[in-house]
């Protein structure tokens, strides 16, 4: 897996915003559940409100605007999910060398 994984979404060479897939898991876990609740926050608070009006437009925006950073959360899991596949492989291959 490379060092520096470019966000998805963004398709200018280079890339300027990047996820460290060597950063500790824990801080890559906490980047994720801040965008990932966020959002989530957002939505809540839109779906408890009586009445929203706002045209097509505006809508289409915002729903932009919200998968941006879901999709941040997702990219971060993703390497998150490859870090810990790898470590268990690396686990599993250990313990076969071990009772070999």
């Amino acid at each position: 897996m490379e060092r520096y994984i470019p966000l998805t979404g963004i398709d200018l060479v280079p890339a300027s915003l990047l996820i460290d897939s060597e950063a500790p898991l824990d801080v890559l876990q906490a980047m994720a559940d801040y965008r990932i609740r966020t959002v989530t926050q957002v939505l809540e608070n839109i779906a408890f409100r009586g009445e929203v009006d706002a045209d097509c437009v505006v809508l289409s925006d915002f729903a932009q605007l919200l998968a941006i950073p879901l999709r941040d959360g997702c990219d971060l899991m993703d390497v998150i999910g490859r870090r810990l596949r790898k470590e268990a492989s690396e686990v599993e291959v250990a313990s076969a060398a071990t009772v070999s």
